[in-house]
């Protein structure tokens, strides 16, 4: 393979992130934020057709894959926090001009990271990564519900958001050509879901989908200018 990636570790804000890179560093740079309960793992598809034309960058956040999972006690596990430690890994390994491939979790994270530098934002790839409260499902009655009252619902919302059965229905959906799927990456997230060292829920139990768009939905300054954006 002409562009191998690369599994490398980098040190931010005194934590160990974890990501992947591949690809020439002189060709538009591609940042890929991962979802829940993913990591950059689900990137390797990716990586494996692309690197020849893009520099490609997948961080793991804090808490997920093989980046370190900080004790939620002394670590604020916040979609604002996670878009704060990556604009501090872009600026590490210096990436002053990317696009965003925003994948579930990635939306509220690289939102936000948007908002903050949209000087540096080529284009906006979004990719199942709900932002208004429109666009949001049954699944996440259970949820609205969790934030109300964590615990009466806690319970609740593990079965909805972490079990196996949720886990698999994330990667293979209703599609009726299972056949063609690998079967390890359900497995896999939900081992590190239920991992005892995972801190517990993350970003989702702190942060309303509200609070994600409503800065972009109110015209922040900057946010039109961002570049070219595709769903």
């Amino acid at each position: 393979m002409k562009y191998p990636t690369f599994y490398r570790t980098i040190q931010i804000a005194g934590l160990s992130i974890f990501y992947r890179e591949a690809g020439p560093k002189d060709v538009p740079t591609l940042l890929l934020l991962h979802g829940l309960p993913s990591s950059s793992r689900m990137f390797e598809p990716l990586f494996a057709r692309l690197s020849d034309r893009y520099h490609l960058v997948a961080p793991d956040y804090p808490g997920f894959g093989h980046s370190d999972w900080p004790d939620p006690k002394k670590f604020a596990y916040t979609f604002d926090h996670y878009a704060e430690i990556m604009n501090h890994f872009t600026e590490a390994l210096g990436l002053s001009r990317y696009t965003l491939y925003m994948q579930d979790y990635g939306g509220p994270v690289g939102f936000r990271m948007a908002l903050a530098h949209p000087e540096r934002i080529e284009a906006l790839i979004v990719q199942d990564a709900v932002a208004h409260n429109e666009g949001l499902g049954a699944n996440w009655k259970t949820r609205r519900a969790f934030w109300a009252d964590r615990a009466a619902n806690e319970s609740a919302l593990r079965t909805n958001l972490l079990s196996l059965a949720t886990t698999r229905t994330r990667h293979i959906g209703n599609d009726p050509n299972v056949d063609s799927m690998t079967p390890i990456s359900g497995p896999m997230n939900f081992i590190f879901s239920i991992s005892p060292a995972r801190p517990t829920f993350r970003a989702i139990c702190s942060t309303t989908i509200d609070q994600t768009w409503r800065p972009i939905r109110s015209g922040k300054p900057g946010c039109a200018r961002s570049g070219r954006a595709c769903w």
